[in-house]
């Protein structure tokens, strides 16, 4: 398909199972089969499925678990950045749901909060040149977590059905991927930085190694890294770990 100007449009393709263990394994499967770019998933329910560092996501019907295919070429930005575009494209859909005043607030790497609580998390898998952006929202239903706070769209009073849900997302995500894609990773940047929380918030990186580093949040560098300026003030540049807000 064509838009004016001969830019092509993708149309997603959303398939939905009644249950499943994990939608990203299942599409990274359908995608070395030749599933196209474009590709969605959604399970109402997952058994196996699981957020950064094998972290186990708790599935019960209500909420959305769903994965999206792109397909990468040789001129797109860097991989990893496909987590800013689902960020902000989730950002914006929950926005339309909940409003401004609600306090939505992304998180690098992949968390969408309101307020201080956990509503959302993306994993993103590769295999050549496919990447599986799996997607978990809290739409009706919330976990207890020990570590860690969360919430859902149904506590902050927005009823919604995942099937209505994985719509929006699709068109915002299918939006961003042509923006990152068409005019590179600034654009993504920018928006996602504007749904962050603020610069100068205090934060915590647990990183991989079992480091830990304390700094105020500095914004993104030019390759979507964190920033973090530390006490002494230098500026401390992330490329990966476990944020957490002090």
């Amino acid at each position: 398909m064509e838009r004016p100007g001969g830019a092509s449009i993708v149309l997603s393709q959303i398939r939905c199972v009644a249950e499943t263990g994990s939608t990203n394994v299942d599409l990274l499967a359908l995608a070395a089969s030749g599933a196209p770019e474009a590709s969605w998933l959604r399970a109402e329910r997952q058994t196996a499925g699981r957020g950064r560092q094998g972290r186990a996501w708790e599935s019960p019907v209500g909420n959305l678990y769903a994965s999206t295919l792109v397909r990468l070429r040789p001129t797109d930005p860097p991989a990893a950045t496909l987590s800013l575009v689902a960020g902000v494209a989730l950002a914006e859909v929950v926005l339309s749901y909940v409003g401004a005043g609600c306090g939505v607030a992304l998180k690098w790497p992949n968390d969408l909060l309101v307020g201080r609580a956990k509503l959302a998390g993306i994993l993103l898998e590769r295999a050549d040149n496919a990447v599986v952006a799996g997607i978990g929202v809290n739409l009706a239903h919330h976990p207890d977590l020990a570590d860690r706070a969360t919430t859902s769209l149904a506590v902050h009073g927005a009823v919604v059905a995942p099937a209505d849900f994985i719509e929006t997302l699709a068109d915002s995500f299918g939006h961003w991927l042509r923006r990152w894609r068409g005019e590179g990773l600034g654009p993504v940047r920018d928006r996602w930085t504007a749904h962050a929380h603020r610069v100068g918030t205090a934060l915590q990186v647990r990183l991989p190694d079992g480091g830990v580093v304390d700094g105020l949040f500095e914004g993104l560098s030019s390759d979507g890294a964190l920033m973090l300026r530390l006490a002494d003030g230098r500026l401390h540049v992330m490329h990966a770990g476990d944020v957490f807000l002090v």
